[in-house]
């Protein structure tokens, strides 16, 4: 295992630095349409609620896999030809836009409605208590969850070979396809996903205690 690692360390790293690439990109742009998605539902008119709750519904009721086929294989016949990792990273965002609407969702719901009353009470707008009263609250909630999300999409990224996208899983494909040791390159595959995890499921841990009110994580 240690000779794969230091005969093909630069091509690994090379489809490791791609994977956080696409993780990074695909979480981000996730949250910023699953924060539209979550807005919508809680807040927006009914046109706005059916819209979101109908695209919410069709993209976790059907598999990622799926999703990145009718991207990469089904758009081209229609004179939409994107590349492997665009079309990737368009349909990790499209799918952990659609769970990270519900878990933000969540979170706004469990913020207790007298906060909304009181902040109006006072004079403010209803845009202005839902970005200065109940977001700050509800984004700091969320913040186990969207570990959770951020994690299974690390690994998901590994579905990116199917299409062509040159990330970890693919380079360990091509490097066994070589030397026909299987099993020693994807079990230091399987260690470089756990490392890459367990980093991030730490520094996100310390996210949360940073951020957390003592005593008002939870109180409605």
């Amino acid at each position: 295992m240690l000779k794969i690692v230091e005969r093909y360390w630069p091509v690994l790293l090379k489809g490791l630095g791609v994977t956080m690439e696409m993780t990074l990109i695909s979480v981000l742009g996730g949250f910023v349409l699953g924060l539209l998605l979550a807005l919508s539902r809680v807040y927006g008119n009914k046109f706005l609620r059916i819209i979101s709750t109908g695209f919410i519904e069709i993209i976790r009721g059907t598999p990622l896999l799926v999703q990145l086929f009718i991207l990469y294989f089904g758009l081209p016949p229609y004179g939409v030809s994107p590349s492997p990792f665009t079309a990737a990273i368009i349909g990790f965002i499209i799918n952990s836009g659609a769970y990270q609407a519900e878990y933000l969702r969540g979170s706004i719901l469990s913020i207790n409605r007298n906060q909304m009353v009181a902040a109006r009470s006072l004079g403010m707008t209803r845009k202005q208590a839902i970005i200065h009263i109940i977001m700050p609250q509800a984004l700091r909630r969320v913040i186990p969850a969207w570990t959770n999300e951020f994690i299974y999409l690390l690994k998901y990224t590994s579905l990116a070979y199917i299409v062509g996208a040159p990330e970890l899983m693919a380079q360990a494909k091509f490097i066994a396809s070589r030397n026909f040791q299987f099993f020693e390159v994807y079990l230091v595959v399987a260690v470089i996903y756990l490392a890459v995890i367990l980093v991030f499921t730490w520094l996100f841990g310390l996210l949360e205690k940073k951020v957390k009110i003592p005593g008002l994580e939870w109180v409605r």
